[in-house]
């Protein structure tokens, strides 16, 4: 198999205070759910943003599709970002002016692609996720679990080789973050993408393969 991310040896602390992650080691291949499990506080949301170069470690490599991100400057680590990672956040973080099918193109056009080509790819990936009619809606206008399903298009629509997800179903009411997870579940295998989920409920790492809790002392698989 291949490796979306590899991980070895991974360290951060934040100033003075106590190491917040330490010795993590975890590899994750292309097409592979994995679950991440942990407390508030133990430093989850933060491993997320160590695997996509928003942080640096103090210590530790990070692998990405086989290229240690840690060692690219930021303009580098950036362009690797917005080919090879997805984000799904709990928040959302749609643009609040542009229209739906206008988020949705935000990576397409990141990674070079025309306007035309970007704009049909965004219709036909909100198609998949069933909001074409939407497209032309502002975030405002759309209901929580549709401004997520927005965020999934956003975050699959380059194909990308791996997808981050922060408590996507956190700010959902049960029926629709039953939706969104089904969605996720079926998207990520149609595109082939290995996914990390950071999840606390139960129902979220159902979908998973394999399920990884993450303590002050590492991180260690759930039977």
């Amino acid at each position: 198999m291949t490796a979306a991310v590899e991980i070895i040896g991974l360290s951060k602390r934040f100033g003075d205070q106590r190491e917040v992650l330490r010795s993590i080691a975890m590899r994750i291949d292309v097409g592979e759910r994995v679950a991440l499990l942990g407390e508030s506080g133990v430093g989850k949301s933060t491993l997320l943003n160590l695997i996509a170069g928003l942080e640096r470690p103090d210590a530790g490599e990070i692998r990405l599709s086989g290229i240690p991100i840690q060692d690219l400057d930021e303009a580098a680590a950036a362009q690797l970002r917005a080919r090879e990672i997805g984000f799904v956040f709990q928040a959302f973080h749609l643009v609040a002016h542009l229209q739906v099918w206008q988020n949705v193109a935000i990576p397409l056009l990141l990674n070079g692609r025309r306007a035309g080509d970007a704009r049909a790819q965004a219709l036909e990936m909100l198609a998949q996720v069933g909001l074409a009619d939407r497209a032309q809606s502002l975030p405002r206008e759309l209901s929580g679990g549709e401004q997520q399903r927005v965020a999934l298009a956003r975050a699959l629509v380059h194909r990308p080789r791996l997808v981050l997800a922060d408590e996507p179903t956190g700010n959902l009411d049960p029926a629709t973050a039953t939706r969104v997870l089904e969605l996720i579940d079926t998207q990520v295998r149609e595109h082939g993408a290995a996914l990390l989920m950071v999840t606390h409920s139960a129902q979220a790492a159902a979908i998973a393969q394999r399920r990884v809790l993450l303590t002050p002392q590492g991180l260690s698989e759930c039977p």
